[in-house]
């Protein structure tokens, strides 16, 4: 099993043995070949050495009993290990801050958003979950697909939140293809990180064998802040994580220390938390309290390499057709949650250039 990403020629190999700072003087598309075959290699190595033992291509973890598609029913803890409050007028209250969210800088309009990660993860259905909340019944306006090897999503793709009376939220949710298996069936990394960037327009095609170059039609050669992406949110399967190869695991780590090295602040969505825990499934008031979804909550940090606090479990809407005021509920804590790092991201930005005090 291996995860597509672009080539580079011995050039661009070299210049990537030099420092990080000549590798920021590259050319907007350079780098990115860079980081591509950095990972590329780093993957493969894995992936070969641990081809002898199938168990040992899979992310460590501790094994979560499973019957039927869904855990065994484990006795929920008596205190809950995060605090919610589900009640209507909180999820008012959280309705109340989404709507009126306005970036930090005076002269931007919108926060973008960039969902990440494995095919079926669960990226276009939480986008399609935050609409349903807002509109007032399920939406399906990013289209979801059903495979868990091909992703639906081909192109990149922009959805603002309503705000009601025909108005829109500053929160803008990007969703593009996700990591596939085999070679023309995922995201390479170099075009996650020139969408990050700000250099892929928006409806652009992706294809493995045609990686985003200054070349591409509406390339973004000077991207401004607006074109650019201000938080990635991770996104994994909670009924997966036991099966991720490990491959993936250096996949995400690689990614998240260039990401990083942009300045872009990362957190995570942990779904389909429904299929691995019975109790939540009947009830999800009991997702905090239950020690499997706290047990793959761990899973998932050491997966991505980040430390739990900046993941969230969450409850997509999928087969239901009327809405839940507890899923609604975690679902804006998870929107909540992303606003807390976008906010990061631009108070990053001002210190930059903020004169010191005298």
């Amino acid at each position: 099993m291996s995860f597509t990403f672009p080539s580079t020629d011995s050039t661009s190999s070299q210049a990537f043995k030099g420092n990080k700072k000549e590798d920021k003087e590259e050319t907007p598309g350079s780098a990115c070949f860079v980081v591509g075959r950095s990972i590329f290699s780093q993957t493969n190595k894995s992936l070969v050495r641990n081809r002898a033992s199938r168990e040992e291509t899979k992310v460590d973890a501790a094994p979560v009993p499973v019957f039927g598609g869904l855990s065994f029913s484990t006795p929920l803890l008596e205190t809950p290990w995060r605090n919610v409050t589900w009640t209507k007028e909180a999820k008012e209250a959280l309705m109340d801050m989404v709507k009126s969210y306005k970036p930090p800088k005076s002269n931007l309009l919108e926060s973008r958003v960039l969902l990440l990660g494995p095919v079926g993860a669960g990226k276009s259905s939480f986008i399609s979950s935050v609409q349903s909340v807002f509109s007032g019944r399920v939406l399906n306006r990013a289209m979801v697909g059903s495979s868990t090897s091909t992703s639906f999503t081909k192109k990149l793709q922009s959805f603002k939140i309503s705000a009601g009376c025909d108005s829109t939220t500053a929160l803008v949710l990007c969703d593009l293809m996700g990591f596939g298996e085999g070679e023309a069936s995922g995201l390479t990394l170099h075009d996650a990180l020139s969408v990050i960037q700000g250099h892929v327009p928006e409806g652009h095609q992706f294809s493995p064998e045609q990686p985003v170059k200054s070349e591409t039609p509406g390339f973004i050669n000077k991207p401004r802040l607006e074109e650019k992406v201000h938080c990635v949110v991770f996104v994994v399967d909670a009924s997966k994580l036991k099966n991720y190869p490990k491959g993936l695991s250096t996949t995400f780590r690689n990614l998240r220390e260039h990401i990083s090295n942009m300045g872009v602040h990362q957190v995570a969505l942990l779904t389909h938390v429904d299929e691995v825990c019975k109790e939540t499934a009947q009830d999800v008031t009991c997702v905090y309290k239950s020690p499997i979804i706290q047990q793959l909550m761990a899973t998932a940090g050491t997966l991505l390499g980040m430390a739990v606090s900046y993941i969230v479990p969450v409850r997509n809407y999928s087969s239901q057709l009327q809405l839940d005021e507890s899923c609604d509920i975690l679902l804006l804590n998870a929107v909540d949650h992303i606003l807390q790092y976008v906010n990061l991201y631009f108070q990053d930005s001002l210190s930059t250039y903020r004169p010191l005090a005298l």
